[in-house]
């Protein structure tokens, strides 16, 4: 999820870099083909909506990877718990069983 989040950021970065290069006074030409304020009005619209999604889409992906290793950090506090409480538990046992 946090590739995809940055490709999008880098598609809308890409579509405001060429929107901004579009934006010539009233007549828009590029490469000799001539381009409605529409279609520059709604390429900035797709890059505003890439630049949520992809801003989104890291937020979740952090916030995964934060609950994984605070769970694997939890994880490893239980193991290392019950390790402890075997080995007492085997350390009694031995004792009683001399």
């Amino acid at each position: 999820m946090l590739l995809l989040g940055l490709l999008l950021l880098l598609a809308a970065a890409a579509l405001t870099v060429v929107a901004l290069f579009l934006t010539e006074a009233v007549g828009l030409e590029m490469g000799g083909v001539d381009v409605e304020p529409v279609v520059v009005f709604l390429a900035g619209a797709v890059a505003m909506l890439l630049v949520a999604l992809g801003l989104m889409l890291l937020r979740g992906g952090t916030r995964r990877g934060l609950k994984h290793r605070r769970e694997r950090k939890r994880l490893t506090e239980l193991s290392e718990k019950l390790d402890r409480v075997d080995s007492e538990r085997r350390g009694e046992d031995d004792s009683s069983a001399s």
